[in-house]
């Protein structure tokens, strides 16, 4: 689950690099965020949310054996105007070494798609559903892919601009989507349905 702290004005990125990077070197179950001018902790999460992820990435493995969707906080990206964010997302799915030589935070140019899962916490709304999709948009990330477990759907966010993405489709839980180019894959989400509340 992830937690936003209140607005930090006064804190640099580099400042909050520095923090991060101590911060995941005493602990494996948090990871820091700074999108907004907000510090983010995102906390270790639960079975159903990492299940998901694993039925992502047998579907991508699937359809797309050149691509590796990188999960679990593995990948953070340098988002928002002038790279003044860094985001952990729940997984970004991008060429096989495309983060090699990046360091902790990457060049967004690299990702095709970035996935968030949504967390049973009071922050998910403005989290997930209106400030990473901005930040992945203005990056110009292709694709965003939200699944959304509070309303059993699948969000896949195109058309990235500085203002958000132009173009949303959603669907219930159970539907066929398809993750447009330059992803290009299409997803049976029925067993989704298993992993909410």
């Amino acid at each position: 689950m992830t937690v936003m702290a209140e607005h930090v004005s006064y804190m640099s990125v580099e400042e909050f690099e520095r923090l991060a990077k101590l911060v995941e070197k005493e602990s494996d179950a948090v990871r820091l965020e700074f999108i907004n001018g907000r510090i983010g902790l995102k906390y270790m999460t639960d079975g159903d949310h990492s299940e998901i992820i694993r039925w992502l990435q047998k579907r991508c493995m699937q359809a797309r054996p050149d691509l590796w969707l990188y999960a679990g906080g593995e990948i953070g990206l340098l988002v928002e105007a002038y790279r003044k964010g860094r985001a952990k997302p729940d997984a970004v799915l991008a060429p096989e070494k495309a983060f090699v030589g990046q360091g902790d935070w990457a060049d967004p140019a690299l990702s095709l798609m970035t996935v968030e899962v949504t967390s049973y916490d009071s922050d998910t709304d403005r989290r997930d559903r209106k400030e990473k999709p901005a930040a992945y948009a203005a990056a110009g990330i292709p694709v965003y892919l939200l699944i959304d477990r509070d309303h059993c759907t699948v969000s896949v966010f195109t058309e990235p601009s500085a203002d958000g993405y132009g173009y949303c489709q959603v669907a219930d839980f159970g539907k066929r989507v398809m993750l447009p180019d330059p992803v290009g894959i299409e997803l049976d989400t029925e067993e989704l349905k298993e992993y909410v509340r």
